[in-house]
């Protein structure tokens, strides 16, 4: 009798994988047109544009925030606004979204897509995370955090949200119960296997050859599953998505 694999490749090539991306953005509740639109935009007219999640993850965000009734939420990491906007969408007008973007080109790009759509409630801070994460005094803690900026300094981050979310502190970041979402933990598989044996160390090269990042992260999924305030969960999809609840 066979028994069951614990793992199985999905898709057989890239083509299937496209299709099935395709399919499943049909098959979830749909983006409002100024989304779609924008986020195309910014695939058509920027060089990093990859920075962007896609529009599926869009889609999964929208149903995680509402999922989790959150309705205050940072984003260490802004880019051109496309996320920022993604979250407005999700928790209404009544919500409040803080981002947090090291570039101030990028965040003169997103400033201008939330005026362009009437979007007011989200607020770009610009500067590096490292020091206006520290800095921030929220009146209320945020329901969820997401995190996808620079990835060497992912540990960082964690450990700034943790530190300013301590039970019985004022200004805490992060509510009791509040979750974290950090994108790309998987890095094309690479975090979990950097060997040549892996096709993505040839295909994506300038991800493998940044071993400072890999590290990065892995020290972050580990500190995310280990630390007793926290209850994780991994999801090998997309390039790897990081949840988990903060306990206290």
């Amino acid at each position: 009798m066979s028994k069951k694999t614990t793992s199985a490749a999905l898709y057989p090539n890239s083509k299937v994988a496209a299709e099935v991306t395709a399919y499943s953005e049909r098959n979830s509740t749909a983006l409002p047109k100024h989304l779609v639109d924008y986020h195309a935009w910014v695939d058509e007219t920027h060089p990093h544009a990859a920075y962007m999640v896609s529009n599926l993850q869009a889609q999964s965000l929208v149903f995680f925030a509402r999922a989790f009734g959150a309705k205050r939420i940072l984003e260490i990491g802004s880019y051109v606004g496309y996320s920022a906007l993604v979250w407005a969408h999700a928790i209404g007008e009544d919500g409040k979204v803080t981002g947090l973007e090291f570039s101030e080109e990028y965040a003169k790009l997103a400033n201008a897509a939330f005026e362009k759509h009437g979007v007011k409630n989200v607020e770009i801070i610009v500067g590096d995370a490292l020091e206006t994460l520290p800095a921030l005094r929220p009146e209320e803690p945020y329901d969820l955090i997401f995190i996808d900026a620079q990835k060497s300094g992912y540990p960082s981050y964690l450990k700034g949200i943790l530190a300013g979310s301590k039970p019985g502190s004022a200004h805490r970041l992060l509510r009791p119960g509040g979750f974290i979402v950090a994108d790309n933990v998987l890095r094309r598989a690479l975090v979990a296997d950097g060997s040549e044996d892996n096709p993505n160390w040839q295909l994506h090269r300038h991800i493998a050859n940044e071993e400072n990042d890999l590290v990065a992260v892995r020290e972050f999924n580990e500190a995310l599953a280990n630390n007793e305030r926290l209850e994780a969960f991994l999801m090998p999809i997309f390039d790897g998505v990081g949840l988990a609840r903060l306990l206290d």
